[in-house]
């Protein structure tokens, strides 16, 4: 059995300050973690300052972009840790919250994971954890079928958030983010076939029912997107959408849905262009 209790693996892309920020966090919890960095070939010295400033990180550096999935296997593979924290480089993590979720994974080995409150930095609570997406949820909010059966979208939208709750308490969830994943090492392995999006609800299918926990005793601050919110994200977001209905809908389903998801993805990339030629 591993000596090492938890191991976090966090991929950067051009999030400088953000990750300097995150890794001064986790340097003031205790227990200490085994800390992995991923740097997805940045180009604002992000590796060179973790490898100046944090020296005992385990830097790795593959040369390329690997994204959100492969960037996160590549420090799976090299962690130590019973479990593994799967955290976002613009996330700043309270003393005790590391602490938080390995007790209550300990305490609690029929889940599959666990995760924790996130907040904005005003202190919002930012709305993490769903259900796992049904075929009507997709089509609903993916296509014009959404604003011609608005109904149906808003009650679909309803469920697939948890409708009715605040997130200001603990509770059993499907799916949690990937932006703060606890699971054990044994089980946690992402589908590279999915670049940035889904794989969270891929994972949730691959625990055999089991749930995830949300806690809400300590929280964690996330900035959210500091490094996604771009058009090649949003292109990416509809390729891994497909992706992932193909995978678990079928060839012919997951094709209808990217076909009818063709206008919204298309308003969005006029979106871009007109913000980008202001």
């Amino acid at each position: 059995m591993s000596t090492i209790k938890l191991s976090v693996v966090i991929v950067n892309y051009n999030t400088r300050a953000d990750l300097h920020a995150c890794l001064a966090a986790l340097d003031h919890c205790v227990p200490r973690p085994e800390i992995i960095v991923v740097d997805n070939n940045s180009a604002d010295g992000s590796a060179e300052m973790v490898a100046a400033e944090f020296p005992r990180v385990v830097l790795l550096t593959p040369g390329r972009n690997t994204w959100f999935t492969g960037g996160n296997n590549l420090g799976i593979a090299v962690a130590h840790g019973e479990y593994i924290l799967l955290l976002n480089p613009d996330t700043i993590p309270s003393p005790g919250s590391m602490a938080l979720l390995v007790h209550f994974m300990d305490a609690n080995p029929g889940y599959a994971g666990a995760t924790m409150q996130l907040r904005y930095p005003d202190g919002s609570i930012q709305r993490t954890c769903s259900q796992i997406p049904t075929y009507r949820y997709l089509l609903l909010t993916h296509t014009p079928l959404g604003m011609l059966l608005r109904g149906m979208r808003e009650r679909a939208q309803a469920a697939h958030w948890y409708d009715g709750w605040s997130r200001e308490t603990d509770k059993d969830v499907e799916v949690v983010p990937g932006a703060c994943l606890l699971m054990r090492s044994d089980e946690l392995h992402l589908d590279e076939n999915l670049l940035l999006y889904f794989p969270e609800d891929d994972l949730s299918q691959q625990v055999g029912g089991r749930k995830f926990r949300y806690l809400t005793e300590l929280s964690i601050t996330h900035r959210e997107k500091s490094s996604t919110n771009t058009p090649s994200a949003t292109q990416i977001y509809f390729r891994d959408l497909m992706v992932y209905t193909r995978k678990h809908h079928g060839w012919l389903l997951g094709t209808l849905l990217w076909l009818l998801s063709r206008p919204l993805a298309w308003g969005l990339a006029v979106k871009w262009k007109l913000r980008r030629d202001r």
